[in-house]
């Protein structure tokens, strides 16, 4: 697995703002890679992971996968590939580099269960990766920073064949994806996701887990899709569109964002008194169960 250094992710950004400018995109690109005999200088920016205990920690947070299909995310030089590729049933490996696919379908040339596929993650449609229609995915791999929210919504859209996923990332991003209501970390992209999926912290890397080693630490989550939209009672879309509404300043009272958005304020009052919410909080105080409520009272 591999840190690639770039921009940050558009439609979470702003709340991580601040720790990418500190560290100028040092992003977290999770890749484990097979090097070919004459080992190379790594693209600028990536920090292949090195730690043979990670990667097997990695490998063994998906659980038995013995009958089932596994798609990774980054396999660069191929370390959890490897790993994967001796345990699944069947494994389908995304790289969009064009020098690295070739390698791996080389290094991986006696397994026909293992399939390199040459292609931007953001354009794959998981459904077509499944051995039958009833079938549900393994995910793992990496999340680039500058993409994260993008793979997680591509993740998402998906959910009801992704039964699980393993996806390493920057330490304060996954520090915000899995922050609960009341924390300063808690934000549109904690929300989002826990919406869709529960969410664990398994471990934290350092920098020298990594070679060359990066200037920040890496986590490792994993998300088991249960999106909570019935339960909530609301329209997935819609709701959604409703969350971005609360967090559009999320240091600002709720009602405030609500209000800018062209809500009533006397339908806003009467919400948060029916749901039982200070007309002084904040979203990130606020949980999701609340928000639900909120969207469910509100005219629209």
């Amino acid at each position: 697995m591999s840190i690639e250094t770039k921009g940050e992710s558009k439609l979470f950004a702003a709340p991580m703002r601040n720790a990418s400018r500190r560290r100028q995109g040092c992003a977290e690109r999770a890749q484990s890679i097979l090097m070919p005999q004459r080992m190379q200088r790594p693209k600028l920016g990536q920090h292949f992971l090195a730690s043979p205990t990670a990667q097997a920690a990695i490998a063994d947070a998906l659980g038995d996968v013995a009958q089932r299909t596994v798609v990774e995310i980054g396999p660069g030089r191929g370390a959890i590939t490897a790993l994967m590729a001796a345990r699944a049933q069947r494994l389908i490996a995304i790289e969009l580099d064009r020098d690295l696919a070739p390698r791996l379908r080389q290094q991986f040339a006696d397994r026909p269960s293992v399939e390199i596929v040459t292609q931007d993650i953001l354009a794959i449609d998981f459904s077509a990766l499944r051995g039958n229609e009833g079938e549900k995915l393994l995910v793992v791999g990496n999340l680039p920073y500058y993409i994260t929210s993008d793979i997680l919504l591509r993740l998402f859209r998906y959910h009801a064949i992704i039964d699980r996923a393993v996806i390493m990332i920057q330490r304060e991003v996954a520090d915000r994806i899995a922050a609960h209501p009341g924390s300063s970390d808690y934000g549109i992209l904690s929300a989002t996701t826990q919406m869709y999926a529960c969410v664990e912290t398994l471990l934290t890397l350092p920098p020298t887990a990594f070679s060359p080693p990066p200037q920040v630490h890496s986590t490792v989550l994993r998300l088991t899709m249960a999106p909570r939209f019935e339960e909530l009672q609301v329209a997935p879309e819609e709701f959604l569109a409703f969350v971005r509404t609360c967090f559009a300043q999320k240091r600002k009272m709720l009602a405030k964002n609500l209000r800018n958005a062209g809500h009533d304020a006397a339908a806003i009052a009467a919400a948060f008194e029916s749901c039982q919410i200070s007309p002084q909080a904040r979203a990130e105080e606020v949980d999701l169960e609340k928000i639900a409520c909120v969207f469910r009272a509100l005219p629209r």
